[in-house]
């Protein structure tokens, strides 16, 4: 039996790689705490203004893209899968294995910005970003008596509404978008561990820290998706 107390990859502070493996599993564990809190934040300010304004967040949400953003999930789950299958090929100790399945989890993970960056696109050339320039059409039925002052200032609140549901979108979509790139960049990290041969069937800890990082960017997606594409657009 080797003598665990002697790994390369045992920090001085612990008596052995067991022990460190759980306190960083632990520390990654409070991080994830602290983002639940981050995104439950913006998620409860979302549920808030959707309250107050269901029409306007219907007809804000109808405008995004629920085909690219049906495909971007799909994108997503499939890259917790080779996550997953990540983890265990470290686990047996499968270096090749590892290394593929890292690779396959960051071109999924590339996948999914380069299509959140097409819907970008389109939502800049259509003046849907917030600010300015920002246009949004709002039909009037002919039966409001040639839009009449009142209707006018109701269609103009409603496209400020508007504004606040893509406020929400690019902020929300935006953070996690970032967190998706930082989890690209420890993907890396971890690739490049696997390559110099760090990572062993005895010390694979890093790869379960960092498998619990991207499985949370993940869920977090499985909010927004429905959220921000699917709710309310029957009533548009």
């Amino acid at each position: 039996m080797p003598d665990v107390t002697h790994h390369p990859a045992l920090a001085h502070q612990f008596d052995s790689l067991a022990q460190q493996s759980e306190a960083t599993t632990l520390g990654m564990w409070v991080f994830l705490v602290t983002e639940v809190l981050f995104f439950g934040g913006l998620f409860a300010t979302y549920a808030i203004y959707r309250g107050w304004y269901p029409d306007a967040f219907a007809a804000a949400s109808h405008e995004l893209d629920v085909t690219l953003g049906a495909i971007n999930t799909a994108v997503l789950i499939t890259s917790s899968l080779t996550m997953a299958l990540a983890v265990h090929a470290a686990q047996l100790g499968q270096r090749k294995a590892l290394m593929v399945f890292l690779a396959v989890t960051m071109i999924l993970g590339a996948a999914f910005l380069g299509i959140k960056s097409v819907e970008y696109y389109h939502k800049f050339v259509e003046h849907h970003i917030p600010g300015p320039s920002f246009q949004f059409e709002i039909r009037i039925s002919p039966n409001d008596g040639g839009n009449p002052p009142g209707k006018l200032a109701d269609v103009e609140l409603l496209k400020a509404h508007v504004q606040i549901f893509f406020s929400l979108y690019f902020v929300m979509t935006g953070l996690h978008a970032v967190h998706m790139v930082i989890g690209i960049g420890i993907m890396l990290v971890m690739l490049w561990l696997a390559w110099r041969g760090t990572i062993t069937d005895e010390y694979y800890s890093p790869i379960e820290i960092s498998g619990l990082y991207w499985h949370f960017v993940d869920i977090v997606w499985i909010f927004l998706f429905p959220l921000l594409y699917l709710i309310g657009r029957h009533a548009h």
